[in-house]
């Protein structure tokens, strides 16, 4: 394939610290934070963690200072970034971080405001005066409980 070019990068894992919305000076907001994610291991061997670098801009920035905190299970969406600089050494440096397109909630309502106080959840048909959140109650739809699943067609 002739210039076939795809960069995407999904990650699901644990904010590391408190995230810390920021503005750049012409006051655009930004975000940068940290992403622990499990690596898959062998059956008994010891748990090791990747901290994979994020940053977020203008809305997805926004969101995710104000519903998730550290410790919050967090998916997002985005594309790999390499950072190339030169230290006051004269060395070569290299950095890689994710640019975050998409945010995911993962907790449930209640495992959120237990872990870190979220105020609701993304509702994209949320009223306008509250641009995509709304409270657990006012979101969340209404499902039928099914007493007998054995009428389930899987």
């Amino acid at each position: 394939m002739a210039n076939f070019n795809f960069n995407r990068v999904i990650i699901g894992g644990r904010l590391t610290a408190e995230p810390e919305l920021k503005q750049t000076t012409s006051g655009i907001p930004v975000l940068s934070f940290s992403v622990a994610v499990n690596r898959r291991t062998a059956k008994g061997a010891e748990r090791v963690a990747d901290f994979i670098n994020c940053r977020a801009w203008r809305e997805r920035a926004e969101l995710i200072a104000r519903y998730f905190h550290k410790g919050s299970c967090i998916c997002i969406v985005g594309s790999l970034q390499q950072n190339n600089w030169t230290d006051q050494q004269g060395a070569k440096r290299t950095s890689y971080e994710v640019l975050v397109d998409e945010v995911n909630f993962v907790d449930s309502a209640s495992e959120s405001r237990g872990n870190a106080g979220a105020q609701g959840s993304y509702n994209p048909y949320a009223a306008p005066e509250q641009p995509g959140f709304s409270t657990p109650s006012e979101g969340a739809p209404k499902f039928e409980e099914m007493v007998n699943d054995d009428d389930l067609p899987f």
